[in-house]
């Protein structure tokens, strides 16, 4: 199904039944359709959207603000005639969910955010990933990263790239990761924009009594390129905040653990009824 928002046709997909749960995606639907475990679906109306600007949406990705996001989200909230939804979103649209949830705390049920870092700063985060892999990877994960890494082309793809940093993604470091990315749809004009333009600034503590709605922050042991230990002592500062770690995860839980992932998100949510407003 598309949505039409202000001038943007925003492509959508829409699988199983319950409660409707919103999955933002910056690189097309396929790639969290497949990654994403299908036994949510037995619990919930996954909708899997292309942001403007990505995949098969139209629009520009430098109209995409967190009120901008705000706005599309409720309208597809209405095209589908429930009055809340609950939104997951993974790795940096993880804090477009989370702002999505406190510009709409009527309309917003629940929000679970995972593998996404409590702020935007880039080289920040970057600094810390690569302190945290070198001193917690074992020597074989090491040896793969550094196999990886030497066997890119001198120009590589931001999809190569991505693939040789499986052993900081993964919590298995020799996992084929390319089948569960085929058909992604990389736009670095969207990608730049949501890193250096909408997180630059932005921090999960900022105004925290701002974020009334329930949030499930998922973090995988494994994963190296957001460091689960960024959060220590921030759930504690929001007003309604859970963290759940998965041990044998990296980046992915979704994926590398779907069972506990599954059963994690949805008893969660059982227990944090929306109060209406």
């Amino acid at each position: 199904m598309t949505v039409t928002v202000d001038g943007a046709e925003l492509y959508c997909t829409v699988h199983g039944s319950g409660p409707v749960c919103l999955v933002p995606s910056a690189i097309g639907t396929a790639p969290y359709e497949r990654q994403m475990t299908p036994q949510l679906s037995d619990h919930l109306t996954m909708v899997y959207v292309d942001l403007r600007g990505a995949g098969r949406s139209t629009g520009r990705a430098a109209d995409l603000t967190f009120d901008r996001f705000a706005a599309d989200v409720d309208a597809i909230r209405g095209a589908l005639g429930v009055d809340r939804i609950a939104l997951l979103g993974h790795s940096i649209l993880g804090m477009l969910a989370l702002e999505c949830g406190r510009r709409l705390p009527d309309r917003v049920s629940h929000v679970v955010a995972v593998g996404t870092p409590p702020h935007g700063d880039m080289n920040a985060l970057g600094a810390r990933s690569a302190a945290f892999f070198e001193a917690d990877a074992d020597d074989a994960r090491k040896r793969r990263m550094r196999e990886n890494l030497t066997a890119l082309p001198p120009d590589p793809s931001p999809g190569q790239m991505l693939l040789a940093q499986t052993p900081m993604r993964f919590h298995d470091p020799t996992v084929n990761a390319a089948p569960l990315f085929a058909g992604a749809v990389s736009r670095p004009e969207l990608l730049m924009h949501l890193s250096g333009t909408l997180a630059a600034t932005w921090t999960i503590t900022a105004d925290p009594a701002s974020l009334p709605v329930p949030v499930l922050l998922t973090h995988g042991r494994s994963d190296y390129t957001v460091p689960y230990d960024l959060w220590d002592g921030i759930p504690a500062t929001l007003p309604d905040a859970t963290f759940r770690l998965f041990e044998a995860s990296g980046h992915q839980p979704f994926f590398e653990e779907p069972e506990r992932f599954t059963a994690v998100v949805t008893e969660w949510m059982a227990s944090r009824v929306a109060r209406p407003r």
